[in-house]
């Protein structure tokens, strides 16, 4: 064989081995529901967010002036909810990652003392995750999220709550669906970013996106939050609507846990959660 075929053949031979890793993939990916979601919802979702708040920017060109620490004390208590909602679930996963959570229920370890032991974990996770950014804004930009007072231990146990809420229930259909699902653990918690009025307020949505909104505890923070900021005004009617809209997320978020654990216990799929 003259070596030109020889450098075919071996070129021949790695196409296919390439071709053979493409397809196992494109398998994979045509087989989860959740991964071809992935894809077209980052774009997405970025789209949509940097949309509201470049329409609010152009409506409203004196809003940083006003209050110049509004969109550091946004980031900082998005990332309680987002951590809160995070600690949960990664924690979740990482017992199906080394296939140890049937060896926790050998133990007389209770599905619902799991449950109380993710968001023990979560809290810990976003102490030292939030807490450390809002320290290192201090001396980087003059600006500390302290400055909120008494309203901002409001603002980070609603946050945070409904985080916990969000993360039981997608570590529940990470249960059920397996791995294959584990990237709901970032989608859940984006989808709801923006129509929560994070950086802009809710009355810069659509008007019937804003009822949506309102069904959102985050909605109600993050406008207590700007009413701090501008107006030096706390609103305890937002506080308390975000406190009852909390009250039945975190019930949801337990019942949707603990259903699918069950699920997943007279299934058998305790030792067996994979792709």
């Amino acid at each position: 064989m003259s070596e030109e075929m020889e450098c075919f053949t071996g070129w021949t031979a790695a196409l296919r081995r390439v071709a053979a890793v493409v397809m196992r993939h494109v398998y994979l990916l045509r087989g989860s529901g959740p991964r071809i979601l992935e894809l077209m919802y980052w774009p997405t979702v970025q789209m949509v967010l940097w949309g509201f708040i470049t329409l609010f920017l152009l409506e409203h060109s004196s809003w940083i002036a006003q209050a110049s620490g509004v969109l550091l004390s946004a980031v900082l208590l998005w990332d309680v909810l987002f951590r809160g909602q995070l600690g949960v679930s990664l924690v979740f996963m990482e017992e199906l990652w080394s296939r140890n959570l049937g060896h926790l229920f050998v133990s007389p370890l209770r599905p619902g003392e799991l449950a109380v032991a993710l968001l023990a974990m979560s809290l810990i996770r976003t102490l030292i995750g939030v807490g450390g950014a809002a320290l290192v804004a201090i001396p980087l930009f003059q600006f500390s999220v302290f400055d909120l007072g008494l309203p901002l231990i409001g603002f980070f146990l609603n946050l945070i709550v409904m985080g916990w809420a969000i993360g039981l229930a997608v570590s529940g259909v990470v249960l059920r669906y397996g791995l294959g699902a584990e990237s709901m653990a970032w989608i859940a918690i984006f989808a709801v970013q923006p129509i929560s009025g994070v950086y802009y307020p809710i009355a810069t949505l659509p008007e019937w996106l804003q009822s949506v909104a309102w069904f959102l505890p985050s909605s109600h923070v993050f406008e207590g939050m700007r009413a701090v900021l501008f107006e030096r005004e706390f609103r305890l009617d937002l506080l308390l609507n975000s406190v009852v809209l909390n009250l039945c997320f975190l019930a949801v978020g337990t019942a949707t846990f603990l259903a699918f654990f069950r699920n997943a216990r007279v299934r058998g799929q305790l030792l067996h959660v994979g792709e």
